[in-house]
This record gives structure tokens, C-alpha cells and sequence, in this order.
């Protein structure tokens, strides 16, 4: 196997019991435990981990939250998949919001430049990506601006949400489950996305499968208002018919 092969298994485990540790993996995949100890150095490099004693930890379970290049840079075929997907839930014209995450930037990138289309959005990212774009109608959030997720917020944001209707709003999250709904670590940012979802007439939740099953602090709503939630193949078996029988439309690409 290779290195990235079984990081990606180590990663995996770790977001499924919440901890891995050097000697167990050490024997699984039969190699020594500085091998491991790299492994585990190699994902905390990336943001994804945080290394303790005798182990590593997922960084949603210690309530860290990525910066967004760091998000950006994995799992990048999976939320290009996604963010493809989600171009069949546009709108032919009218007006789209773009929540603050790296898989609707994703998306941002991949919007067609043969329609017209209004977007509201609070992510500086998204907007320095399609300020260029002489078909998009592109409305910028006001508020301060969180530097981790470049995602605008407070009272600006809401006023201007608040005055708002858009077709679409594709969110992002940090976790969704259907015990807890979906999730944020930041409740400015739980305040904003609650206020978007009321402004759209229809949600689709653009998540990778590490999101499904995971919950930080702040809730901004539960799987019933969502319309469609489009994951990739990650997913463990189930959790899209668990997901689907609290209304939402699951779609794995």
C-alpha cells in the first residue's frame, strides 16, 4: 500500500472512532511504528489531524476548525464531483447564493458563462472568482470578515439576507447528522447560514461524506429544511437512506 493509500485509511478511521493510535496501526498495516508516526505527521501537515500521545485525533473532535486553503487541499476530486453535480440544480436566470465553503468555491468555478445569473454570496473567495465573470450579477455580503473561512458576518450580513430572496442557496457545512442537524463551529457563521436558508426558496447542502455523521458546536438547521443534499461516494452504507427519510432528495456522485 501506498503512503497515500494508507493515509487515507488512517484518516478515515480516525473520523469513524474519533482516535487512532500508533501500535494498532502500526499492526494493521504491518510496517513500523516511525512509518505510522510520518503518516500521522503527513495528515496533521494537512490540517486534518491533531497529533496526541500515543496517537492522532480528527480535528472536528477537538473543535478546530481548518483554515480554508487547508480545506481546499483535500478530498479535491471528491467536492470537484460534488460541485459538478450541483450545476443541474441552477436555475436557467433569476438569483443563486453561494454559502462561504471550499466546495461551493468549487462550484463558483464551474458556473456556466452562457446564462445570466444573479449571485449573492459572503465569501471573498467566491467573490474574487467571479468578479471577472461579465455574466454573473455578483452581490457581495457586507460584515466582518472571519480571515479562517473568508465568510462575512454579523449584522451587516443578516440586514442585507434579511432583504433578500434568491431561487437557490447552496450551503456548506462542517457536519450534518439527523440527531443534530447541520452544524458550525463559529455561531456568527451558524447566524448568517440560518438567515440564508430562510432567504432561498430552495437549499442543496454540498457536502463530502466526512461531513455526514460529525457536529460542532453551533446548529443552524435541521436535515428537513434542506431540498437536496448532493455527497460523494465516501459515504458509509445507510446514512444516504437515513438521511433521505427526513426529506431531503440525497444524491452520491
Amino acid at each position: 500500500m501506498y503512503a497515500e493509500e494508507r493515509q487515507k485509511v488512517i484518516l478515515e478511521r480516525a473520523r469513524r472512532d474519533g482516535r487512532v493510535d500508533v501500535t494498532g496501526l502500526a499492526a494493521e498495516f504491518d510496517v513500523t511504528y516511525e512509518t505510522v508516526r510520518r503518516d500521522l505527521t503527513a495528515l496533521e501537515r494537512h490540517g486534518v489531524l491533531r497529533r496526541v500521545h500515543g496517537g492522532a485525533i480528527p480535528v472536528e473532535r477537538l473543535g478546530f476548525e481548518p483554515a480554508l486553503n487547508v480545506r481546499d487541499s483535500v478530498l479535491t476530486e471528491e467536492k470537484e464531483r460534488v460541485a459538478k453535480a450541483a450545476l443541474a440544480e441552477l436555475p436557467e436566470e433569476g438569483a443563486i447564493l453561494l454559502d462561504a465553503g471550499s466546495t461551493t468555491g468549487r462550484l463558483a468555478e464551474q458556473l456556466p458563462s452562457d446564462r445570466e445569473l444573479t449571485v449573492v454570496t459572503n465569501s471573498l473567495s467566491i467573490a474574487l472568482t467571479l468578479a471577472p465573470r461579465t455574466n454573473i450579477h455578483l452581490m457581495l455580503l457586507g460584515g466582518r470578515l472571519r480571515t479562517r473561512t473568508q465568510a462575512t458576518v454579523d449584522a451587516w450580513a443578516l440586514r442585507s439576507l434579511a432583504e433578500s430572496y434568491v431561487d437557490v442557496a447552496f450551503m456548506a457545512t462542517n457536519g450534518v447528522s439527523v440527531e443534530r442537524g447541520l452544524t458550525t463551529p463559529d455561531p456568527a457563521e451558524a447566524e448568517v447560514k440560518r438567515a440564508m436558508i430562510a432567504s432561498a426558496r430552495r437549499c442543496v447542502l454540498l457536502a463530502d461524506h466526512t461531513k455526514v455523521g460529525n457536529d460542532h458546536f453551533a446548529r443552524f438547521a435541521v436535515v428537513e429544511d434542506l431540498d437536496t443534499i448532493i455527497t460523494d461516494s465516501g459515504l458509509a452504507t445507510g446514512l444516504a437512506d437515513e438521511l433521505e427519510a427526513s426529506g431531503p432528495r440525497v444524491q452520491v456522485v
